[in-house]
């Protein structure tokens, strides 16, 4: 089950074995399901039916050897010992390793970056920039000043994610359907075609149907599933390897790979594209170890499940490599190989674990959609936290319901796992080869590491991959061509919101007022202060917004206490508490304007809006008891501000939701409606009575509703991009009231045309 990604982190040095164990234990269920039901399907997926027309054991001692030598060198080595050590802050995944670079090279992706942002990752790993005269300060200096190279690097990570949710459709149906198959060899042979596809759609029905539980509800089952799966898989591989072939240790010598490929030559290369399906999963070692711990994941891989994998496909290879003369009227498949007897236990221990390697990609799907979101790659989604205190835990009905449809429309569709396997193999190969990419520039600028060591690095990784990639690529037409069309799909979808929200950013840039015209709005037209706080939600972090503009001179009146609020994402994976609020003045302390940045990371879970309100009205308190001046220069009089609860939550531990809820408004209480408690001057006395009574009369939330449309002689492309897809995104997409969960009673929405 997942652990909350900060304990990981905070505790990794401190842990002691029983920790450390126990975390290797839970990662089993959430890390390793999708790779360790790999078996099922990956020796039916690479041969096809060609294997029966052979009589000697080197094609199948070939692919032993191929698929022994690929776990070594890409999930063990590769991933176990280098890529994991490249965390973010402790966290995982390709948007990881594309956070570091940007911090690194100063890449400020986001628009609304700020100077003050670089304090948040202080903390950090120290950022040594590389000596001048080395390949990384060259390449360092190329990144920071080519756009094209930024835009490339971005695109890139991009892709990754694309390949991620690609998997998330393609590896549950390939998973259950494959475990499913089984019920050939139990009872109904003559019939299992009519059985095997609606039993198949009904689990992964029920699969989606119940993620909105969350998986803390069934966690609890995930570890003892996959470990009864592998010494389940392990001992039938032992069984088979002394009852059939003993011998069949000598394929793991390289040495078949060679006569492998020399005696099928094309038929050989070609069934690499299922081979490779050995390794789906690999990525979320990486992926998943913000929850966990490096070690951890290490010792789970390499004492558990390497060696189980191991003796499976062994015991895989003995059987058939005995069995040439029946393989006409049986598949080759994990079940040829189970003792009849015992084919109804495993076929069940099958379902559950292709279950819980289907639940684990589906989160991960969750949480890359998260972070695209998180950095202005994704249209705005509903996020539900099904847990309050694993914040990995998520939920997303929009994308979940369409993940279902799409995952029953290929398994349908297809109704063979050949051609699933080709689809699921394009899709995880391409995701390596993003993170080879990017870790090899991790090396150079992160690490400091010499040019040569990262060439290596993607020659001996790259190339392997590569091979495999173009065994994938060879079978486009045999459902190849299904990740290569969810990816294109989403690159649209992904870069088309990227660029409209760019656009409608810089037209908020463009278009925004002056603070001075602000202060001189009461004597020109009238303007009246309404009791209450209105919070007036922006994307920019300086300046007035032109719709508020457009607000106020249609209707002159706004609350007593007005407050922009500016809610962005930062390129890091999690914002402390008391960072995460930087609050200012807007003009003079008379008028009762104030400016408050809320930043969270691409990781962090966003609060409700009663919550929310909460933190932005004991921020502005603290901020006043501060009694920090006013500057006309607003990027001067922003401070961090960290309300007193947030610091005594963050030091002591956890809370539940109750007590926590309990202790916000005794110490908000504290700061607001008691502020002659604190020696404070008079001015700071009365400012902070008004806010308290502000905030007992209401909180109202203006929200600025934006219609696109592209400049006239803009360019078909641009014109097709902004006035069709990016608005009908706009469109069906969750605005920042849904996410915020405001009540309807609490808004007021200001529309307003963009020409972008």
């Amino acid at each position: 089950m997942d652990m909350e990604s900060g304990i990981s982190r905070d505790l990794v040095e401190k842990q002691s074995w029983r920790t450390i164990l126990t975390l290797a234990y839970q990662s089993l269920g959430v890390v390793y399901g999708d790779l360790s039901t790999s078996p099922l399907y990956v020796y039916q997926t690479a041969f096809a039916g060609d294997i029966a027309h052979s009589e000697s054991n080197d094609e199948i001692f070939g692919a032993l050897s191929f698929i022994f030598w690929t776990l070594t060198l890409i999930p063990l080595l590769k991933y176990a010992f280098i890529v994991l050590r490249a965390d973010d802050d402790g966290e995982g995944g390709t948007f990881a390793l594309y956070s570091l670079l940007c911090r690194h090279a100063k890449m400020n992706s986001l628009p609304s970056y700020q100077l003050a942002d670089e304090n948040l990752w202080a903390h950090m790993k120290s950022i040594t920039p590389p000596t001048s005269s080395t390949f990384g300060a060259r390449l360092k200096s190329s990144l920071e000043k080519n756009r094209v190279l930024q835009r490339f690097l971005l695109v890139l990570a991009l892709l990754g994610a694309c390949m991620v949710i690609g998997d998330g459709i393609l590896s549950p149906a390939i998973s259950v359907f494959s475990a499913v198959s089984g019920v050939e060899f139990a009872t109904w042979k003559d019939h299992h075609q009519y059985v095997e596809l609606p039993l198949a759609c009904f689990i992964l029905m029920a699969l989606f149907a119940l993620q909105h539980y969350g998986t803390h509800r069934v966690g609890f089952l995930f570890a003892p599933v996959v470990v009864i799966w592998l010494l389940c898989i392990s001992s039938i591989g032992l069984y088979n390897i002394f009852h059939w072939n003993p011998h069949v240790y000598q394929a793991l010598s390289p040495y078949y790979m060679y006569k492998f490929l020399k005696k099928t030559q094309r038929r050989g290369w070609i069934s690499l594209g299922g081979i490779i399906l050995c390794m789906t999963g690999s990525e979320a070692m990486f992926a998943d170890l913000g929850h966990f711990s490096q070690l951890s994941i290490k010792i789970a891989f390499t004492s558990f499940v390497y060696p189980s994998l191991i003796l499976a496909y062994m015991g895989q290879a003995a059987y058939l490599s005995q069995h040439h003369s029946i393989q006409n009227d049986f598949r080759i498949g994990f079940y040829v190989s189970v003792p009849e007897k015992f084919r109804w236990p495993v076929l069940v221990i099958a379902i559950l674990a292709a279950v819980v390697g289907s639940q684990a990609i589906i989160t991960g799907t969750f949480s890359i959609i998260k972070q695209c979101s998180a950095l202005g790659c994704f249209p705005r989604v509903k996020i539900i936290h099904t847990s309050s205190e694993m914040h990995g835990q998520i939920y997303i009905p929009e994308v979940n319901w369409i993940l279902m449809l799409l995952c029953l429309a290929v398994t349908i569709g297809f109704r063979d796992t050949k051609q699933m396997g080709n689809a699921a193999g394009l899709a995880v190969i391409s995701g390596m080869l993003v993170t080879t990419c990017l870790m090899s520039l991790v090396m150079v600028l992160c690490w400091h590491q010499n040019g040569f060591l990262a060439i290596c690095f993607v020659l001996v990784f790259g190339t392997v991959e590569a091979l495999y990639f173009s065994a994938s690529v060879i079978k486009f037409l045999e459902g190849a061509w299904v990740p290569v069309a969810f990816s294109v799909i989403s690159m649209i979808v992904m870069c088309v919101w990227r660029y409209g929200t760019l656009k409608t950013y810089e037209f908020d840039v463009e278009n925004k007022v002056s603070v001075d015209w602000l202060l001189s709005l009461g004597p020109s037209l009238g303007i009246v202060r309404v009791r209450g706080i209105g919070l007036v939600q922006t994307e920019l972090v300086s300046g007035i917004p032109a719709i508020f503009s457009h607000f106020v001179t249609n209707l002159p009146a706004f609350h007593q206490v007005l407050v922009f609020v500016c809610v962005k994402s930062v390129p890091i994976p999690h914002v402390k508490q008391e960072q995460r609020f930087l609050v200012g003045r807007i003009g003079p302390r008379k008028h009762r304007i104030y400016r408050c940045i809320v930043r969270y990371g691409y990781r962090d879970a966003e609060k409700d809006d009663l919550q929310f309100e909460n933190d932005l009205v004991c921020s502005l308190a603290e901020y006043i008891r501060s009694g920090k001046d006013s500057t006309r220069d607003e990027s001067e009089q922003l401070s961090v501000v960290g309300t007193p609860w947030q610091l005594h939550e963050e030091g002591r531990g956890y809370l539940g939701t109750e007590e926590a809820s309990e202790l916000r408004e005794i110490q908000c209480e504290s700061i607001t409606i008691n502020p002659r408690k604190r020696v404070v001057p008079e001015s700071q006395d009365i400012e902070l009575q008004e806010l308290m009574e502000a905030r007992e009369a209401g909180i109202a939330y203006i929200f600025g509703h934006s219609y696109a449309k592209a400049k006239r002689g803009s360019s078909l492309v641009k014109t097709m991009a902004i006035n069709f897809c990016y608005r009908f995104l706009r469109r069906n997409c969750r605005g920042p009231r849904e996410i915020l969960s405001v009540p309807h009673a609490s808004t007021l929405e200001v529309g307003m045309l963009y020409q972008l």
